[in-house]
C-alpha cells in the first residue's frame, strides 16, 4: 500500500473514519445516556434526587476505566512488528466485530424491557438501604456500553492506521458522537421526546453492521498478509479501473471512502469477499427479522415500560 496520497484524498479518507467513529460514539453514547437518564428521572420522580450523586459517581467510575482500558489496548500496538502486528490488528479488528455483533443482538432483545429492570434495580437498592448499590447499578450498567466502544474504537483506529488515515480523525468522530449523545440524554431526562429510539436503534444498528463486515473483512486480509490463512488468497475480481481503493484520481476518492467505511477493495481476495458478504447477509437477516413478543418480567412495585 503506498504512503503517497495528495492532501484533499487523504482529507476524505478521514472523513471516512470520523463518519465510523461518530457512529460508533453516537450509538453506544445513546445507550448509555439513556440507561443514566432512565435512572435519574425515576429517582428524581420517587423524591430520591439525594442519591444523584452515587449515580454521577457510578457513571464517572464506569467512564474512566473504559478509557484506561481503549489506552491500554491502543498502547499494545505500538511495540509490536510484522507478522506480529498484522496477526494483532486483526485480531483487534475481529474482536471488534465480535463485540458490535453480540451489542446489537443484545441491544434488540432487551430494549423492550429496559425501563422496568433498571427500576426494579432502583427498587431494590432504596429498599435494602444499600444505597451504594446505586453506583453500583449505573456502573455495571455504563462499562458494558463502555468496554464495547473501546473495543470497537480499537478495530476502527487500527483501520484507519493501516490507510494512513491517521486514527486521531476515528477518535473524534466518536467524541462528536458521544457529545451528541449526552445532549441526547439530557433530553430523555427532560422528558423530550428527541428521536424515535426504535428507528435510532434499528438504523444505526444496521449502519454498524456493515461497518463490522468492513472490519471482518479487513483482519481476514491481515492474516493471509501474516501468512496464517493459505486457502481463498487470490484475487476474486480487480475493478481498480472501475473503481479504486487506492491512488489519486478523483474515482478513487469515492473508492477510499467506501473502504473507509464499510471496507471496501477493488481487489478482494476470494476469502475476504466472502467473510464480508456472507457476515452482512447472515447478520442483516437475523437483525431485521420480526421478534416474537414476550411477557416482560413481573416486578413487584414497577411496571415496564416499552422504551423509544
Amino acid at each position: 500500500m503506498t504512503n503517497l496520497r495528495g492532501k484533499g484524498t487523504l482529507t476524505i479518507v478521514s472523513f471516512g473514519f470520523l463518519t465510523t467513529g461518530l457512529v460508533t460514539g453516537l450509538r453506544e453514547g445513546v445507550e448509555a445516556a439513556l440507561i443514566v437518564s432512565i435512572v435519574l428521572a425515576y429517582l428524581a420522580r420517587t423524591g430520591n434526587t439525594r442519591y444523584f450523586g452515587r449515580i454521577w459517581a457510578g457513571t464517572l467510575a464506569a467512564v474512566a476505566l473504559s478509557l484506561g482500558v481503549g489506552v491500554v489496548l491502543w498502547a499494545t500496538i505500538g511495540g509490536l512488528t510484522a507478522p506480529a502486528e498484522q496477526i494483532f490488528d486483526g485480531g483487534a479488528m475481529l474482536l471488534a466485530a465480535a463485540v458490535v455483533t453480540w451489542m446489537l443482538f443484545w441491544m434488540r432483545r432487551t430494549a423492550a424491557n429496559i425501563k422496568g429492570e433498571l427500576h426494579a434495580g432502583v427498587d431494590r437498592a432504596l429498599t435494602e438501604e444499600k444505597v451504594w448499590g446505586l453506583s453500583a447499578l449505573a456502573f455495571l450498567a455504563v462499562i458494558r456500553e463502555g468496554i464495547e466502544t473501546s473495543l470497537f474504537l480499537l478495530g476502527q483506529v487500527t483501520a484507519a492506521a493501516e490507510e494512513n488515515a491517521g486514527a486521531l480523525s476515528t477518535l473524534v468522530g466518536a467524541v462528536i458522537g458521544l457529545a451528541i449523545a449526552v445532549a441526547l440524554g439530557y433530553g430523555f431526562y427532560r422528558g423530550a421526546r428527541v428521536i424515535n429510539l426504535r428507528a435510532f436503534f434499528q438504523w444505526t444498528g444496521v449502519a454498524l453492521i456493515f461497518i463490522a463486515a468492513g472490519l471482518l473483512s479487513h483482519a481476514v486480509h491481515e492474516f493471509i498478509e501474516a501468512g496464517l490463512i493459505g486457502v481463498g488468497t487470490t484475487t476474486a475480481f480487480d475493478i481498480s479501473a472501475l473503481l479504486p481503493h487506492e491512488g489519486e484520481t478523483g474515482i478513487a476518492v469515492l473508492g477510499q471512502l467506501l473502504r473507509a467505511l464499510f471496507g471496501y477493495s477493488s481487489t478482494p481476495e476470494w476469502l475476504t469477499l466472502f467473510a464480508w458478504l456472507a457476515y452482512v447477509l447472515a447478520v442483516l437477516i437475523l437483525y431485521l427479522r420480526p421478534m416474537k413478543p414476550t411477557a416482560p418480567k413481573p416486578v413487584a412495585g414497577t411496571q415496564p415500560v416499552v422504551g423509544g
